[in-house]
């Protein structure tokens, strides 16, 4: 049977002509790999049935998996056969495009009439709208039905035809480009471009021209090192080699164990930042570098702890004055500067070493873990004050950073300590984001896209957490900090804010109970007034400073990622004057030019998984559009692009309806129905290709992209990045 329909395929290509043209070896690959997914979904009787055709197609909506289930079961006989499935996804994937739009109004057509009537369309929408995703009031679904029916039904005849249908999709050219079942991608065999190797981007020149500074760093880290190793070794050479190893990594150590340190003094980066060295120094990676000396801390200390485990066991062979476990569990050998402990301290080192480094692994730390990862290394006073002991040069390389991080320390106290700050205001806002207004000190100073690490007593007591400042600098009287629930500690203080009064206030004991009633002054369901003490550390800066220093700046923000860059939109609406003219009712934008502001062009870029999300910034983004309402597109400073990722793509049959409905009422009502904004939110994910191309073509001068959001998303945009020739920097604290 199998090759009789690949005749059948085969003749209905060639007549299909270009749009359908596929070698013969890409048709028999294509056939045995739709054969082998029938298969595995089909039961024993080799046939798909409804329920497992909807499994197979991970539909939402079961309108369209009957409808699709319909068309393929082209005898009627309640299952789908191969011979059947073959025809149809030939249909569909080498199909020429009135093939596709046939079967697109077939689905559309609900009772086979021939035409498709607005209750219909109504429908087919509003399964277009669950499959998506997106929830709409029902009013607004009956605008939509009528914005598409309105344009498509040409002669008001009360009916949509094939013709119009068509007619109708010819103003959506980008629909027409790729118009399939996105989500039968199953049935499509993986593209054998995907597989051939191509060059490791680590070892592409515009990776090495866009990452010279972290790459020349690292380069002269490795080679210190190296020096230092080697210096050691010689020095230790009447000790044999593998004293010599031992000695060789010790050295090394001494180094890493201080510089690790140094990389984290965040107010000497922030200051540093401000200085001519960011333009040397990679100081928008310390956290990057953080990490690397981490791992080579680990490396080390299990080289140097296993040579001289190595070493003793052969010492205990050769001379048998002490035993293995004597050498390393006991004083009794006397090696080391302080009583002897040298072992002992080199064995506790280790197992913190260790635990350390697993305790702050990516699993750990975003899996909810937070505490633990914050909890163990604290343990870094425990390491400094036992290598002190350990090793009797140490503390000559410890004495200047030590001192450095005593004194940001002692600073940190007292600055958090300073001054009484409160959270007066609470907003609970969709997706668990809870939303805090802080008390602004005067003192406090701050830049656009600075964080602070903030401690809540009542939440946790000495717990201390980093978030992105959202509100802007020019915002004299509070903070505002955005805090998605993703741990045990931001999922407790969501909770906290929560739950009622009433309720508080019964799980607590009387002085507790009455702490709340005078903390909290106004309470209502999302929102509260409240009197909560808090103590902020900071503000520390990031990458994201030099985005005024930009000419041309892409903001790209993935979530809750959005926070740094909010507080960067508002301070470009404070220094966004509002111009108008005394004699007209003419205004414009005048933007405020001063030693830092170098900005000709903004693309902010926001990605979102749900509607919801777009709720928490939508007041900031619609005062951002209408201070720019009076401008031509082409000449606005900020332009905005919405990305919502659960909504399908237009090129998909489940959503294409939907998204030109969606077209037509944003253009009609000069709003977008997801949002409320002017903005039109965009199905799907970001084609990046695209969007750096339009970007790239615009010249208005060097290229700045800003991230921040998920490490996997920023992989593949960093990569575009280098692409075009882009600076890619990654929000990272």
């Amino acid at each position: 049977m199998r090759s009789a329909v690949w005749v059948v395929l085969r003749a209905a290509q060639q007549e299909q002509g270009c749009q359908g043209d596929m070698s013969i070896d890409e048709d028999t690959r294509w056939l045995e790999w739709v054969t082998k997914q029938f298969e595995s979904i089909a039961g024993d009787d080799k046939e798909i049935d409804l329920d497992e055709f909807k499994t197979a197609l991970k539909v939402k909506e079961s309108f369209f998996a009957e409808r699709f289930f319909a068309l393929f079961d082209s005898d009627g006989s309640s299952s789908i056969s191969l011979d059947e499935l073959l025809k149809a996804l030939d249909l569909l994937i080498h199909g020429s495009e009135t093939d596709k739009l046939r079967f697109l109004f077939q689905v559309y057509d609900v009772d086979g009439s021939g035409s498709i009537d607005p209750d219909e369309l109504r429908t087919v929408l509003k399964s277009c709208l669950r499959e998506s995703a997106i929830s709409l009031p029902e009013e607004k679904l009956d605008d939509l039905t009528l914005a598409l029916f309105e344009s498509a039904d040409q002669d008001n005849s009360g009916s949509i035809t094939f013709e119009e249908l068509k007619a109708e999709l010819e103003n959506f050219p980008e629909v027409m480009e790729n118009l399939t079942i996105s989500a039968a991608n199953w049935l499509k065999p993986p593209d054998l471009e995907q597989k051939k190797r191509k060059t490791p981007r680590y070892l592409t020149r515009a990776y090495w021209h866009n990452n010279s500074r972290k790459l020349l760093f690292l380069c002269m880290y490795s080679l210190l090192n190296v020096l230092l190793f080697i210096i050691a070794m010689l020095k230790n050479a009447h000790g044999g080699p593998l004293f010599m190893v031992a000695r060789g990594c010790g050295q090394c150590l001494n180094l890493n164990c201080t510089f690790v340190m140094v990389l984290m003094l965040r107010r000497c980066l922030t200051w540093l930042r401000a200085t001519w060295l960011v333009r040397v120094f990679p100081l928008d990676q310390n956290i990057l570098l953080h990490q690397i000396v981490g791992y080579a801390i680990l490396i080390f200390s299990i080289v140097h702890t296993g040579a001289h485990v190595m070493n003793f066991a052969r010492m205990s062979q050769n001379d048998g004055m002490y035993q293995l476990w004597e050498y390393l569990f006991t004083i009794r050998p006397g090696i080391g500067w302080v009583n002897g402990t040298a072992s002992i301290t080199g064995v506790v080192l280790q197992v913190l070493i260790c635990l350390m480094v697993v305790c702050s692994s990516t699993f750990v730390r975003r899996s909810g873990h937070f505490e633990v990862f914050y909890w163990s290394h604290l343990s870094y006073i425990w390491v400094w004050a036992l290598l002190i002991v350990h090793c009797a040069n140490f503390w000559k390389w410890f004495v200047v950073p030590g001192l450095m991080f005593l004194i940001e320390k002692l600073v940190g106290i007292a600055v958090s300590r300073m001054g009484g700050l409160y959270i007066v205001e609470v907003n609970l806002l969709p997706s668990k984001v809870t939303h805090l207004v802080i008390k602004r000190p005067p003192f406090f100073h701050f830049k656009p896209g600075d964080y602070v690490y903030i401690n809540i007593p009542v939440i946790a007591k000495y717990e201390w957490h980093p978030f992105t400042i959202s509100s802007a600098p020019e915002q004299q009287d509070t903070l505002w900090l955005h805090v998605r629930s993703m741990g045990q500690w931001t999922n407790r203080l969501y909770e906290y804010f929560r739950q009622p009064e009433s309720q508080a206030i019964s799980n607590k004991r009387l002085t507790a109970s009455l702490r709340n009633r005078r903390h909290e002054t106004k309470l209502s369901e999302n929102h509260r007034y409240c009197n909560i003490k808090c103590y902020v550390d900071g503000p520390f800066g990031t990458p994201t400073r030099q985005i005024f220093a930009s000419e041309h700046a892409v903001l790209i923000g993935a979530g809750i990622g959005i926070t740094p860059f909010a507080s960067i939109l508002q301070s470009i609406i404070y220094r966004m004057r509002k111009q108008n003219c005394p004699n007209c009712n003419y205004s414009w934008c005048e933007t405020i030019k001063d030693n830092e502001m170098k900005l000709r062009k903004v693309d902010f870029i926001w990605i979102n998984r749900d509607q919801k999300s777009f709720e928490w910034f939508v007041s900031l983004l619609t005062k951002l559009e209408m201070d720019q309402a009076d401008e031509e597109p082409e000449g606005r400073f900020l332009e905005m692009h919405m990305y919502m990722t659960s909504a399908l793509s237009k090129n998909d049959m489940k959503a294409i309806g939907l998204q030109m409905a969606l077209d037509l009422l944003a253009k009609k009502e000069k709003r977008d129905s997801i949002t409320g904004l002017r903005t039109r939110t965009q199905p799907g994910r970001p084609d990046w290709a695209k969007v750096f191309q339009k970007v790239s073509e615009e010249k208005k001068g060097k290229v700045h992209v800003f991230y921040c959001g998920s490490p996997a998303l920023a992989k593949h945009i960093k990569a575009q990045c280098e692409h075009f020739g882009f600076n890619f920097y990654k929000e990272n604290f």
